[in-house]
């Protein structure tokens, strides 16, 4: 049971933890999805453990690997097209453990 009123302190709200990126397990994966697109496919890279300045710089980098478009969205980089190998080939050189996820 919790506490929502006492009558020395009012009316207590429950407390609010900010959502924390979940840490990965080391290990990248690059998935490919359509969903909610149009049809038109992205490579979506997650489990990369830094921080926003340092991500967009890594995509900065992908893109002009697979020279296409992409965005860094929700702490994982979206890569236009289907370039998994190029990106999974970029990514073991910089010794990061890379898996293909899904189909």
């Amino acid at each position: 049971m919790t506490l929502v009123y006492s009558t020395e302190t009012g009316r207590i709200k429950p407390e609010e933890s900010q959502p924390q990126r979940e840490k990965g397990d080391g290990i990248v994966r690059i998935s490919r999805q359509t969903k909610g697109r149009k049809g038109k496919g992205v490579c979506i890279v997650t489990g990369l453990d830094l921080d926003d300045a340092p991500l967009k710089l890594l995509a900065a980098e992908l893109k002009k690997v697979c020279g296409c478009g992409g965005s860094v969205k929700d702490g994982a980089i979206e890569i236009q097209g289907d370039a998994r190998d190029k990106i999974k080939a970029h990514l073991e050189k910089k010794n990061y453990t890379v898996k293909l996820a899904g189909g």
